[in-house]
């Protein structure tokens, strides 16, 4: 194996990522954005390094971080939904500035189902997104300018809304009242199913790719957080009537199937 990957941000996801990835044989490394998470991380026993990324370039370690690694994974959050006002594509260009100095040749890029717009209705790799958010438009910007970089390989990963461990979305809408969007289906993925899938675009050298990552299942968003909040012993939540011609998107993946062969493992 013999195989070093880096992970720009070793968070909720990145850490037990991390964790599979030296399991399973590879050398790790990954970064954090301060000195003291880093710290932390490397008492116990990760090799992590402070990075900051921001529209006015990037900051800390990242010539280690790069240095002798086959493959980089980023799993940097936009920060987007926060309406800060952050240009994300500006921070990632910066970021890729820096990789092409470096002599990482293979990208794995982590981005959202947002990038498809609910008007699209049912989609799989094959639909090209027409996000309508600024969120949206951003992630798509930052997916085209790693996969059309002729200096990388590049496999983009958009994952659903991520669930697991203490993350269940169920918790925050557990008794609120007229909820929107009841007839939406849930695009959902639990991070085991995170983590595999990534191990298997490494393991199979799945690059140039693009992969919808959302687990198969959708069901209902009202029948889906009513059901949850019931399992979590909760109060229930109730959602507005909507209109039964709204469109609402619901995302499917071909690639996973027909280019990693992967079935998934974990239920929503």
């Amino acid at each position: 194996m013999n195989k070093t990957i880096a992970i720009a941000g070793l968070g909720w996801l990145g850490q037990p990522l991390a964790y599979r990835l030296a399991t399973l044989g590879y050398a790790v490394k990954g970064s954090v954005t301060t000195i003291e998470k880093a710290t932390m991380l490397q008492k116990n026993g990760f090799d992590a390094y402070p990075l900051e990324i921001s529209e006015n370039g990037v900051v800390g370690e990242v010539k280690t971080l790069l240095d002798n690694t086959d493959c980089l994974i980023i799993m940097i959050p936009p920060g987007l939904r926060k309406n800060t006002g952050a240009d994300y594509v500006l921070k990632m260009t910066h970021l890729l500035e820096a990789i092409k100095e470096s002599s990482v040749s293979k990208i794995i890029l982590v981005s959202s189902t947002s990038v498809y717009d609910d008007s699209q209705g049912n989609v799989t790799e094959r639909d090209e997104p027409k996000p309508e958010t600024i969120a949206g438009k951003q992630l798509r910007q930052v997916e085209e300018l790693f996969f059309n970089s002729e200096e990388l390989q590049t496999t983009i990963v958009r994952f659903g809304g991520l669930i697991g461990g203490s993350r269940q979305p169920a918790k925050y809408l557990a008794g609120r009242k007229d909820l929107a969007d009841g007839n939406a289906s849930v695009n959902l993925i639990h991070r085991d199913d995170c983590i595999s899938i990534l191990v298997e675009i490494l393991k199979q050298d799945a690059f140039g790719k693009v992969f919808n990552a959302v687990n198969p299942d959708h069901p209902k968003k009202s029948d889906y957080y009513i059901q949850k909040t019931k399992e979590l012993g909760l109060e229930l939540p109730s959602f507005a009537e909507n209109s039964t011609d709204e469109v609402y998107k619901q995302v499917d993946s071909e690639n996973l199937k027909t280019i990693l062969n992967y079935s998934f493992k974990t239920s929503i």
